[in-house]
């Protein structure tokens, strides 16, 4: 696992904290929880090959 991934979730995580911030003191609530979404959704998609690479080392791991 390189660096970068963990540097482009904080990222996302900044970003997306401004947004709800900013998005929730002018009254918009829905937008705030969807940008949320949005934004766990895009990291999951990025860790997915990463969590996928886990279980298969997990598996080689305890099969005999």
């Amino acid at each position: 696992m390189s660096v970068n991934i963990i540097f482009k979730i904080a990222a996302v995580g900044i970003l997306v904290s401004v947004l709800n911030q900013i998005l929730k003191h002018s009254g918009r609530d829905e937008q705030a929880f969807l940008i949320s979404f949005a934004g766990l959704l895009l990291v999951l998609f990025w860790i997915l090959p990463y969590i996928e690479e886990l279980f298969q080392s997990m598996k080689q791991l305890f099969v005999l």
